[in-house]
């Protein structure tokens, strides 16, 4: 199944790197249709994640040394917006290298955990790699996704009172005095957080028709900070109690999901990387046979 990105440039409308059109291993829809708040696909926010060539995720092929001389800056992110397809949408693509979103997603960025948890229907493209990831999303949950979540969302809260770019929500922060798209949005982060905490999982779309009411103006500005205070004192109790989520990742059992997915990509990592226990491991079973052997020589 060839990516979005992979017919955005097959016809001439981006313009990424060469080779990251057919290394694009998860992409899907992000914004409004990912929380189930809207259905207008006219500007669609993309997320996802490709594996870039070799010598960029382990340098040293080429060989630099860390440290030392001028150093080939590696590939983090592509980006291109406002891009107009054929199909009457308008396309933001965010594009990251999977040693970056890996990186990002066990930093609990919400954005990249909302990325991993979008209903099947938004995914655009998906290869063996990408639904790897997605089942071992949970992976990347940790008490983190407080903190976080929780600041998200106060700056969106501070952001309700600043004037809105499009003209239509200009409009609507002169009509109801606040930026209803920030405030769904401080409520949709805070709930998200709760769901962490409480379920080690999250459903974007669980408190769509209050996020719905929220967009359409049908909370007040005192309300949505009122929620955003009362759920902040909520979530601290939580995080204290629960025992769900660990707090921070699993980064050794992460690493292991990142080389899986290195070596389904490129073939063997054997002569690429170190994987730290191999050889204890060898010799382990080498003093087990050997005890085993002169047990038996014993009797």
């Amino acid at each position: 199944m060839t990516s979005l990105v992979g017919y955005l440039y097959g016809h001439g409308l981006i313009h990424p790197p060469q080779w990251l059109p057919t290394n694009v291993h998860y992409e899907t829809m992000m914004g409004s249709v990912a929380y189930g708040v809207s259905t207008d696909l006219s500007d669609t926010d993309i997320y996802g994640f490709c594996i870039p060539p070799k010598d960029w995720v382990f340098p040293h092929l080429r060989g630099e040394i860390v440290g030392f001389g001028n150093q080939k800056k590696r590939f983090e992110q592509w980006q291109e917006q406002h891009i107009h397809a054929d199909d009457n949408r308008s396309y933001d693509l965010s594009i990251y290298s999977i040693v970056q979103y890996f990186q990002l997603c066990m930093g609990a960025n919400p954005n990249m955990i909302d990325s991993l948890y979008t209903p099947l229907n938004c995914v655009t493209h998906a290869t063996s790699i990408g639904h790897m990831v997605r089942e071992n999303r949970n992976m990347f949950l940790s008490k983190k996704i407080y903190h976080t979540a929780r600041g998200y969302a106060f700056s969106q809260m501070a952001g309700m009172d600043r004037a809105a770019p499009k003209a239509g929500r200009r409009e609507l922060v002169e009509r109801l005095g606040f930026d209803t798209k920030a405030a769904y949005h401080t409520i949709r982060l805070m709930d998200e957080a709760e769901q962490a905490l409480s379920t080690g999982t999250i459903d974007l779309q669980r408190a769509k028709e209050v996020l719905k009411a929220v967009r359409q103006g049908l909370w007040s500005k005192e309300q949505v900070k009122e929620y955003f205070f009362r759920q902040e004192k909520y979530l601290e109790e939580l995080y204290q109690s629960t025992d769900i989520l660990p707090y921070a990742p699993d980064e050794d059992a992460i690493k292991g999901l990142l080389l899986a997915c290195l070596e389904e990509h490129y073939g063997s990592l054997s002569q690429v990387v170190h994987v730290p226990g191999k050889e204890y491991a060898a010799l382990e079973k080498i003093i087990e046979l050997a005890t085993r052997a002169l047990g038996h020589n014993g009797e």
